[in-house]
């Protein structure tokens, strides 16, 4: 049985994704990144993440011969830079990060200063699909704001997170007093 793309997309859009920056270069010049909600916490140990990257985009074969790449978890704050990152402005490559804090990594991947959560990594292995690549990184560093709001994307556009303020009940539990640790 085929599921028609058009659907699969319109369900998808009802799944919140956190939004990212994957960046990657360390040389001025040859720097480049895309947008994505494909990036999540694959280990804890090694600490570890993947991301599904896009064969045609231009950070794929960037990835491969760098070996490093940069995960940035955006905050609302970054609405435009994740949509210069998309492609959405005309802007592309290097002429990207004319835009944000970036700094340099111990990879040498850029990192955006002021971002939700970093994480630099290095690239550990690699899965290839029809029209992507899963890039799995181990973390060599890592840096996080607890103070910024998450930028999500859902239903075609940008949103951010807003705490449950009701109480709701697991059982005998009061779930606002769970953490995620109680499930693993």
């Amino acid at each position: 049985m085929s599921i028609d793309p058009s659907s699969f997309k319109q369900a998808m859009r009802q799944c919140a994704g956190a939004v990212a920056l994957v960046t990657v270069g360390a040389e001025h010049g040859k720097r480049t990144g895309l947008t994505v909600t494909s990036a999540c916490s694959l280990s804890d140990s090694p600490p570890s993440l993947i991301v599904c990257v896009n064969r045609n985009a231009s950070a794929h074969a960037r990835i491969r011969e760098e070996g490093a790449f940069a995960i940035n978890f955006l905050s609302e704050e970054h609405a435009m830079l994740a949509l210069t990152f998309s492609g959405q402005k005309g802007v592309n490559g290097d002429d990207r990060f004319a835009f944000g804090q970036w700094t340099t990594a111990a990879t040498g991947a850029p990192v955006l200063q002021d971002a939700v959560a970093t994480f630099d990594c290095a690239l550990a292995q690699e899965f290839e699909t029809k029209t992507h690549s899963i890039f799995v990184g181990e973390v060599r560093g890592v840096s996080h704001s607890a103070e910024a709001t998450p930028l999500v994307y859902l239903r075609s556009g940008f949103h951010t997170p807003r705490e449950m303020r009701e109480t709701v009940s697991v059982g005998d539990l009061d779930s606002r007093h769970l953490s995620w640790t109680d499930f693993s």
